[in-house]
């Protein structure tokens, strides 16, 4: 595919001749891609879809999924970060919580997340992909509307790792949805424009906390402000998630809006990506595979080190302000411009990256204004809190670069197996670096918190060479997979893109940069 369409098509009929003379093809076949075996039951059809056909699916596909991917992750961020709101509106002392208490709750998020990620990855896999995240989506809401009834620091204990533990299939299940239902050239604007919806979600807690406050110190309330904050995005996830529930399918196979036609060649515009749709079996050896790949470890390296950063600012962005000089009222409302800059940011980085194929390098974009914002807050005079504050701005463009290595996950990593173990790794990694994250904001430092500031800096300077090391490496690994195929002896495999293979052991697999 190009970045102006394409026109294909598939005769099914060569999957059986295939089959007949091909033994590799023979021993993939057993447990191939769901797509394969959709295709086989055209009996020998030949299916074609033109670039008009592409565009006219393209635009149903997104009509239905996108804004609801949208909404879920606006709230997938709103609701592991109702914390900071809380806290600036009395939830400390209603809780009782001492000393480093705080800074716990805003980690134990992560180490029910860390504990669930791998197991909900293979479930992800086994179960129905829409059946399981719409399951994950109400239970989440549901445990964060119980958030309003916690009277002491063990119940909200409970209540965070609880809360991780659900929110951690959206990620990895977004990006599976993602690369099922979009080409390679589509996937890395769509990532970027639903995460992107992490800062709505920022706008929109940040609009209701404020009004929140507001309005029950004006006419009072019959229980606490921060419960109520808690009570409105508990049950706004739950609506949400009953709307993800009817619209999201588990593949295109079961689309009920798509016409069963419509189904195989939503299935046959995404040949291309040589991945396939979906596959439930699990195979060890792809396992072993992304273990070896010394991109998974950049991956998960860089999460731990990008994520110190958003753990401690995540949970602390209301005091930081604060910190600044405003009142509390004040640091609620203050931190919605935060959430446009990121909003501003993704979708400038993914459109940019679209158009110029290189997400990666675009990306460093966001990470360079970031660290030009922390610097701002750690050098200007305590005196100057607008500028500070527009540091603070600044910073909210450091998601850039994590999602689009999530985009490569999505695009880069064939073989379902090996895609949902690197997934759960990068996530592992971003949940170890939100762990520390919060812990690097010492009571005893504020309000200025320096030593995390600085550490702050660090982790994003590390960041931008691992960059640099990952668009290198993938650049490297495409010249010799050109150089492989263009030899006079390749013969290529028929049909491999729907045989589950990995990235590494398909010859024509080319990865995005």
């Amino acid at each position: 595919m190009n970045s102006t369409g394409f026109s294909t098509a598939v005769d099914t009929t060569d999957i059986e001749k295939s089959k007949q003379v091909d033994p590799t093809m023979e021993k993939h076949a057993h447990d191939a891609d769901e797509a394969m075996k959709a295709i086989d039951e055209m009996h020998g059809e030949t299916i074609e879809l033109d670039e008009a056909t592409n565009r006219r699916l393209l635009r149903i596909i997104d009509w239905h999924m996108m804004p609801i991917m949208c909404f879920i992750y606006g709230m997938n961020y709103l609701d592991k970060t109702t914390l900071s709101y809380a806290s600036v509106m009395g939830i400390k002392d209603d809780l009782n919580l001492e000393g480093d208490q705080y800074q716990w709750l805003g980690s134990l998020f992560y180490f029910g997340y860390l504990a669930w990620e791998y197991p909900t990855n293979r479930l992800l896999q086994r179960l129905p992909l829409g059946k399981y995240s719409a399951a994950c989506i109400l239970i989440w809401g549901a445990i964060l509307c119980c958030f309003a009834a916690v009277s002491n620091y063990p119940g909200a204990i409970a209540i965070r790792f609880m809360l991780g533990v659900f929110e951690a299939a959206v990620t990895p299940g977004f990006a599976l949805l993602t690369s099922q239902w979009y080409t390679k050239y589509e996937q890395g604007i769509r990532v970027n424009i639903w995460f992107s919806f992490n800062g709505v979600g920022q706008m929109l807690g940040g609009v209701v906390a404020y009004g929140i406050a507001v309005g029950t110190a004006k006419h009072g309330s019959s229980i606490e402000p921060w419960k109520i904050v808690f009570l409105f995005t508990g049950l706004l996830t739950v609506c949400l998630g009953v709307v993800f529930l009817w619209i999201v399918p588990d593949n295109q196979l079961n689309a009920r809006w798509l016409k069963k036609e419509d189904r195989v060649l939503a299935i046959a515009r995404v040949r291309v990506n040589q991945q396939g749709i979906g596959n439930k079996h699990f195979k060890l050896y792809q396992v072993k595979e992304a273990l070896l790949d010394p991109m998974t470890w950049a991956f998960f390296f860089y999460a731990i080190i990008a994520d110190i950063p958003n753990g401690g600012i995540s949970n602390f962005f209301s005091q930081l302000i604060k910190g600044f000089g405003y009142s509390e009222e004040q640091s609620l409302i203050l931190g919605v411009p935060g959430g446009a800059v990121e909003v501003v940011a993704l979708l400038l980085n993914g459109y940019i990256g679209h158009i110029t194929n290189q997400r990666v390098l675009t990306s460093l974009g966001g990470l360079v204004a970031s660290i030009v914002g922390m610097l701002l807050i750690v050098a200007l005079p305590l005196g100057n809190n607008v500028g500070r504050l527009i540091g603070y701005y600044l910073t909210q463009a450091s998601p850039t670069p994590f999602v689009a290595l999530l985009s490569l996950i999505s695009s880069n990593v064939a073989g379902y197996t090996k895609k949902t173990t690197v997934a759960a790794l990068y996530l592992i990694g971003y949940c170890a670096g939100n762990i520390i994250g919060p812990q690097t904001f010492r009571p005893e430092d504020a309000p200025r918190y320096v030593p995390a500031e600085v550490t702050i800096i660090v982790c994003w300077g590390v960041c931008l060479f691992l960059l640099v090391g990952v668009w290198l490496w993938y650049r490297r690994e495409n010249q010799k997979k050109l150089l492989y195929t263009a030899r006079p002896e390749y013969v290529r495999l028929e049909n491999q893109e729907w045989l589950d293979l990995t990235d590494r052991e398909n010859p024509e697999f080319l990865y995005s940069l």
